[in-house]
């Protein structure tokens, strides 16, 4: 399902079916994805704050903002993007909702702890906003859309900072606020299963699509499945063995040939031959 605008998109997440989303750092991703037939793509903080090597706690909307941008021009992937804590209070919030809407994206993810966000939280410190200030920017945040149908996504740490009762205390308010998704990280299995049964509004959670089967996914109740992490460490893991080995004096593991007919297919997958066309008509014709 791809190329979906945004009232398309939100119906899929009213499906009934789990909307199924990758890692998607870059439109190159994006295009993959969507080729693939994926449901969306996940431009996540901790990763973009990982490659940039900075945390994502140092990111800026703008840094966001354009990553998004640049995302969204070349692919018709529905995109949904970690706004973290929109970078402040409410007011922040409102911006980081400003400049994400006009970027394109889908939806909007936007989470319960401190603000300005602190690096820390990589090594699972984390500090939650009390619920109240919390709503606050949830209904601010909602306000500030210009698209009602651009999608509002509320997360919670409490699962792992309080409890999960009362992480599905804060959800159940978030949603009240006008968070059109919510979402929490379950701490083990039975709360995998219970969360979707104990929330009215649509439920959201970052995984790993390895850890069960489509239809135990499917099976769950959840509108939402992010895979945030198995891209990622895939693509870097891959790297580092590569050129360990080169490094050491070793063929990378994938034969020269093999490694140049890839490179040579980014230019389809890129959707190179809409320029290369241009140029046909233009400045190179007859080639």
């Amino acid at each position: 399902m791809v190329g979906l605008d945004r009232a398309a998109f939100r119906a899929r997440v009213s499906s009934g079916e789990p909307v199924m989303v990758q890692w998607c750092p870059d439109a190159l991703t994006a295009r993959l994805c969507e080729r693939l037939g994926y449901d969306g793509g996940y431009l996540g903080g901790g990763g973009l704050g990982y490659s940039l090597a900075i945390s994502e706690a140092l990111l800026s909307v703008s840094d966001l903002a354009a990553a998004s941008w640049q995302i969204r021009r070349r692919s018709r992937l529905p995109l949904i993007v970690d706004g973290g804590v929109g970078f402040g209070d409410a007011i922040h919030v409102a911006r980081t909702v400003w400049e994400l809407e006009a970027a394109g994206v889908h939806a909007i993810e936007l989470e319960d702890q401190v603000a300005p966000k602190r690096a820390s939280h990589h090594r699972h410190v984390e500090h939650l906003i009390p619920l109240e200030e919390m709503v606050a920017k949830i209904r601010f945040a909602a306000q500030a859309r210009r698209d009602p149908d651009l999608l509002l996504i509320a997360r919670t740490g409490a699962v792992q900072n309080e409890d999960f009762e009362r992480a599905v205390e804060r959800l159940t308010a978030y949603h009240e606020a006008g968070a059109d998704v919510v979402m929490l990280l379950p701490a083990n299995d039975e709360q995998l299963a219970e969360a979707p049964a104990r929330l009215s509004a649509p439920v959201a959670t970052l995984t790993s699509f390895d850890l069960h089967t489509a239809e135990e996914w499917r099976s769950l109740g959840y509108a939402i499945l992010i895979d945030a992490v198995t891209g990622q460490t895939a693509a870097f893991a891959a790297l580092r063995e590569a050129y360990e080995l080169q490094r050491a004096g070793k063929p990378s593991g994938r034969p020269a040939a093999e490694s140049f007919a890839i490179y040579e297919s980014f230019q389809e997958l890129a959707g190179f031959e809409e320029l290369y066309d241009i140029e046909r008509a233009t400045t190179e014709p007859g080639t």
